[in-house]
């Protein structure tokens, strides 16, 4: 059975997203302090092997009807490619060359790519004006918050631009493509389970030859706490999470979770370390927030409602 043609999540799925945003919004911190002393890729594949061992130690006693994931193999290999090892790659090797905060700017197209892609792909998850200037409002709110100074390097390395660009695209596919599993009739856990144990499988090799994790010193006790956070919680959880919304929600809703990793990012330094917020924080905060109320689409049409149900519009009569 499809999906209802562009229907408004429900405050379970909001939450949910909220969820991922925060789990998402917290890898920033695990990754500063692992990357200290771990090789990018190296921390990759950590991440994804060690949330794939966690769940597929979970899925035997929390979805013991599996009998599907054989038949999706496939397809996990497919959606590992298209949501962890291209994007992963291109974003590793693009923010070697530009700053971190025109990266994250350009990562926040996933949702206008995805209301692209969408419509030209899918059949109930057309473009509508409501969904462009809301995603349009909601990518506005997120320059706003990291700054003008992040497009200090607008038009310069090109070609690092770009890759992070693309692995945008190649998020807004994987939201398209992830739809299939629904269908087959994979739970959102095997779901889950398979795509970060095909990750691994095809980025273990990568890092092995690139860099040469043996001759790595070992790491200390709190960046082995860092890659166990950003495994177990910004992965594991995750993408149970994110599969979970994947199988209710419209593919465009739960990538608007790029407008709020920005958010969450910066809410959680603030309570946690410290950090100071500026007008234009809350300012992005207030733009994303009308964006994603534009693209939810429920203010809009309450207010449709009231007016059609005035005397004068029913009649035809300005007022």
């Amino acid at each position: 059975m499809s999906h209802a043609l562009n229907r408004p999540m429900s405050a379970a799925q909001w939450a949910m997203l909220l969820g991922l945003s925060v789990l998402w919004g917290g890898s920033f911190f695990f990754t500063g302090v692992a990357l200290s002393a771990l090789p990018p890729l190296t921390l990759v594949v950590l991440r994804v092997g060690i949330a794939a061992l966690i769940l597929n130690l979970i899925l035997p006693f929390a979805d013991p009807h599996r009998s599907r994931c054989r038949e999706a193999w496939a397809a996990f290999l497919g959606m590992g490619l298209l949501n962890n090892v291209v994007p992963f790659c291109l974003i590793v090797w693009g923010q070697t060359h530009i700053a971190s905060g025109l990266a994250a700017i350009l990562n926040a197209t996933t949702p206008l790519f995805t209301v692209v892609v969408a419509h030209m792909l899918t059949s109930d998850e057309r473009m509508t004006g409501n969904r462009l200037a809301g995603v349009l409002v909601g990518l506005g709110g997120v320059s706003v918050m990291i700054g003008a100074g992040a497009f200090a390097e607008a038009g310069s390395n090109l070609p690092a631009q770009l890759a992070v660009l693309g692995a945008a695209l190649s998020y807004a596919l994987a939201g398209i493509f992830g739809r299939r599993f629904r269908r087959m009739g994979v739970s959102p856990l095997a779901t889950a389970t398979g795509q970060v144990t095909a990750s691994t499988l095809l980025l273990l090799p990568v890092a092995l030859v690139i860099d040469r994790p043996w001759t790595l010193a070992l790491p200390s006790p709190a960046v082995w706490g860092a890659v166990l956070g950003i495994a177990a919680l910004s992965t594991a959880l995750a993408y149970l999470l994110y599969f979970r919304l994947l199988a209710s929600a419209d593919a465009t809703n739960l990538l608007l979770v790029t407008f709020l990793i920005p958010v969450s990012a910066i809410l959680l330094g603030a309570l946690l370390l410290g950090e100071h917020l500026d007008p234009r924080h809350y300012l992005g905060m207030v733009l994303i927030g009308c964006g994603l109320a534009a693209i939810d689409g429920r203010v809009f049409d309450r207010v449709g409602v009231r007016r059609s149900e005035d005397p004068a519009v029913y009649q035809g009569r300005d007022i």
